[in-house]
């Protein structure tokens, strides 16, 4: 009885051991694969895109870190907090219909950004877009 308790002790301590190792190496391939960000002043561009014919272009002095807080600091959006980060339902006042699937998407130098707004590290030069899509 006492060895089965040993051995029991033993397997429980190995699968402490090995639980501690792959939280480690997780924490160290999150570090080495997150997105960095800038600190000091900034100026970025973001383009807002209503529709084929409409859009505005607003340039940002920042030193913020995140394309999401310097939006939120110039009253440029409005959303939701989210399981991924901001949900932007408005942007320059102009208010996405899901009821017509429409969503506001987020690129950057014409490449759609697969982070949230908040989420987006932003460095000087940068140019973002916020497109009004319909669509799915």
């Amino acid at each position: 009885m006492e060895e089965q308790k040993k051995s029991s002790n033993k397997k429980a301590i190995l699968a402490v051991v090995i639980l501690v190792l792959v939280v480690a190496a997780l924490f160290g391939i999150y570090q080495f694969t997150k997105q960095k960000t800038s600190a000091g002043d900034k100026n970025i561009t973001v383009k807002f895109v209503y529709d084929e014919k409409r859009s505005e272009t607003f340039f940002y002095d920042t030193s913020r870190e995140f394309l999401g807080e310097v939006l939120k600091d110039e009253n440029a959006v409005e959303g939701e907090d989210g399981p991924y980060g901001l949900y932007i339902t408005s942007a320059q006042g102009v208010t996405a219909d899901e009821s017509k699937q429409e969503w506001w998407c987020l690129t950057k130098g014409g490449e759609q950004v697969n982070s949230s707004a908040d989420q987006t590290p932003i460095a000087d030069g940068d140019v973002f877009e916020l497109t009004l899509t319909v669509g799915y």
